[in-house]
């Protein structure tokens, strides 16, 4: 609800309200800062396998629950399912968020939960298989500064186990840096960079002690038309690839390595979408496809 007019005037009340202004500036996390050219390189490229997705709001607390099927599997189930409930209110209880809880095919779980009610700014999450206790993981993320958003995460049996980000964007650019305990032995952390302007995108970033580079690059050619390319190096060797996307319902895509990929997208009603996707590798000479199906 909206703070009434006297709040407003008051200093106090401003210095309250900044962090909840500045969380919706926040930047983008480390590992998205080259999202947009990984949008057009690695998304909806269903090329082997069936799946059945489908994803249903409730009217119990706007709870979600989302099912995907593997269909025709070479293993004991020929039909594996994935289950994820979202309860943005479990139980009426508006102070938490359950935005995951998962059980695979192979009846593990996964559980993970969130607030943003203890302070303007600060989000608090949990993390657990349900399981193993020393899995168990706490972390929270903080935007309340214009323009940066900072995300710790540790193991909550072990602190020295963590894990921990910072990004900030002025202008047209958005820096980063993430680290692990590494950093306390005399490591370094990873890095990164990107610069928007316009149609024009590209990133860098650095990781494994400057021992590994992605590069990336997009270009939106026209409202219809997105170009990007990637070149990912390390010790193991150098890869380059590029793809486009038309009207995002189309791709298509070729890396150094002499794989090629292509998938379309038709929705054949509302909420009722087919995926298609095939891959091509040309030094073993294999083909697959794929097709998925979605309904919500």
């Amino acid at each position: 609800s909206s703070p009434s007019a006297p709040l407003l005037a008051t200093p106090s009340s401003s210095l309250l309200l900044r962090p909840v202004q500045a969380a919706a500036m926040a930047p983008v996390k480390f590992d998205d800062l080259p999202k947009l050219a990984n949008e057009v390189l690695n998304d909806d490229f269903q090329v082997s396998g069936y799946v059945f997705k489908a994803k249903q709001k409730t009217g119990w607390g706007g709870a979600v629950l989302s099912t995907q099927v593997d269909l025709f599997k070479e293993d004991k189930c020929s039909t594996p399912a994935k289950l994820t409930w979202k309860l943005p209110a479990p139980f009426g209880f508006g102070f938490l968020c359950i935005d995951k809880l998962e059980m695979d095919k192979s009846g593990k779980y996964k559980l993970e939960a969130s607030s943003d009610k203890a302070y303007p700014g600060l989000k608090l999450d949990c993390k657990t298989d349900l399981a193993d206790v020393s899995k168990v993981s706490a972390g929270c993320t903080y935007t309340g500064l214009k323009d940066a958003q900072f995300k710790f995460e540790c193991k909550a049996t072990n602190p020295q186990d963590f894990m921990g980000e910072a990004t900030y964007a002025k202008g047209i650019t958005t820096c980063g840096l993430k680290f692990t305990p590494k950093l306390l032995s005399g490591g370094l952390p990873d890095v990164g960079l990107r610069i928007l302007s316009g149609p024009f995108f590209c990133s860098l970033l650095a990781k494994e002690q400057l021992g590994s580079f992605n590069a990336t690059a997009h270009y939106k050619a026209s409202p219809d038309l997105r170009c990007a390319a990637a070149c990912n190096y390390s010790k193991k060797g150098t890869n380059v690839t590029v793809g486009c996307t038309y009207k995002g319902l189309y791709k298509v895509k070729v890396s150094q390595d002499q794989v090629v990929s292509c998938s379309a997208k038709h929705s054949v009603a509302k909420g009722f979408t087919l995926l298609g996707g095939a891959q091509y590798v040309v030094p073993k000479g294999t083909f697959s496809y794929g097709l998925q199906l979605s309904i919500e």
